[in-house]
């Protein structure tokens, strides 16, 4: 193949402007892997380039706009016209990534997303490729680097999650509108991604439920670490036995489990199979150079690589009621029999309590406990009733626990 590897590069951001610069510095490099010297023909801003004068002249097209509109349509007619594609646009994929995908497979071409789900952290080749035979039980992690900063520091400190956040954003961890973030949307639009993948099934966004960090407080955070507990925001897609779950959520981990340690803007992502039993994979999971670097990984597989399969064959049933172990906080009033009467109703829904802690007296009495696990139904059932109790001074606080520890 003769000539230059002819880029066209959508949007000039932070990752676009990080990528078009790593094209330049590792020039050598990228010669020595696809045998081509390689350079960006054309650059889409929104106040630079024309997309079809662009693609006319571009071998791939790299799409760092982010957002589906026009995202998806410059993608679409890039494939169409048989240009391979490299994206980081988790929410494309995650809303429209079958169309997207059926489109790539009927031009031939590739279309390639590494740095769409944790960044560096190779989670999607692995999926794809490494194990690309494997039949995954569970595919789950930290997939947030805004979330895993905040929570991390809130443990630190003992700081609020508004002071927390305050200090992520003038880090540059959190953006000035960390919505997507927080409320555990970005989480859920990778974990839709990872789910197609690692179960071969048509899931989007709209079929993941998820839940975000905003309502977290210190004090749970404290109580946490009384029991042995840290808190992270994760994400979990998981195969059962009438079909699966895709779900984000805040949870307290044991010290004994693989991501209890991850720390500050990092992610993790861990993948079970009976094969492979579980493995871990950890790294920066945010930031213009990482992103643009799995950017540049997925430009040389274009080159030089074979083509992913991107086949969703099975039609696998999303399920939301499921069992979980959960941590309570409840805020009581400082008189006898408090205890036993929410121990009772948490028996009635067949409940068992695994821990308990209680702190303070007068208005400052607390009742912190751990539940093991049981139908997320029927503990939200019993906290239902719970919270109707006069003892109680504000509603019932509750975290999802993973009991699970591996040694």
């Amino acid at each position: 193949m003769s000539g230059s590897l002819k880029i066209g590069l959508l949007g000039r951001g932070t990752v676009g402007g990080a990528f078009a610069e790593l094209v330049e510095q590792r020039a050598a490099t990228i010669e020595t892997a696809i045998g081509r010297e390689a350079e960006i023909s054309g650059v889409l801003t929104t106040g630079q380039g024309d997309f079809e004068q662009i693609l006319a002249g571009a071998d791939v097209m790299v799409e760092l706009m982010g957002g589906t509109d026009p995202a998806r349509q410059y993608v679409l007619a890039s494939l169409e016209a048989g240009v391979p594609v490299v994206t980081a646009n988790k929410q494309l994929l995650a809303k429209h990534g079958g169309e997207l995908f059926a489109a790539a497979e009927k031009a031939g071409v590739q279309l390639r997303f590494e740095a769409a789900v944790a960044a560096v952290v190779p989670v999607i080749r692995v999926v794809q490729e490494s194990f690309g035979a494997v039949e995954f039980s569970k595919v789950f992690g930290i997939v947030n680097g805004t979330t895993n900063f905040i929570l991390s520091e809130m443990a630190a400190t003992g700081a609020s999650y508004a002071e927390t956040l305050k200090r992520a954003q003038d880090l540059g961890y959190a953006e000035a509108d960390p919505t997507e973030d927080v409320n555990g949307a970005d989480a859920a639009a990778k974990m839709a991604i990872l789910a197609r993948l690692a179960f071969h099934t048509p899931v989007t966004l709209d079929m993941v439920d998820f839940e975000g960090i905003e309502s977290v407080q210190p004090d749970d955070l404290a109580y946490a670490k009384e029991l042995g507990l840290s808190l992270k925001l994760l994400g979990v897609a998981e195969r059962l036995p009438d079909g699966i779950t895709v779900r984000v959520f805040p949870c307290f981990l044991y010290p004994g489990h693989p991501l209890s340690p991850i720390e500050g803007p990092f992610n993790a992502v861990m993948v079970e199979a009976p094969e492979i039993t579980e493995v871990t994979m950890s790294g920066p999971g945010a930031g213009g150079q990482q992103t643009a670097a799995a950017v540049l990984g997925d430009l040389v597989s274009v080159v030089t690589g074979d083509a992913p399969t991107h086949h969703a064959p099975e039609e696998l049933e999303v399920l939301s009621d499921v069992a979980s172990s959960f941590y309570i906080h409840l805020e009581v009033a400082d008189e006898p029999g408090v205890l036993a009467e929410v121990a009772k109703m948490l028996a009635d829904h067949e409940i068992s309590v695994k821990s308990v802690v209680q702190r303070g007296i007068g208005s400052d009495a607390r009742l912190v406990m751990v539940i093991h696990q049981c139908l997320e139904s029927r503990f939200k059932q019993a906290i239902g009733e719970i919270g109707r109790l006069g003892s109680l001074r504000s509603p019932p606080r509750y975290i999802r626990v993973i009991e699970e520890e591996f040694v």
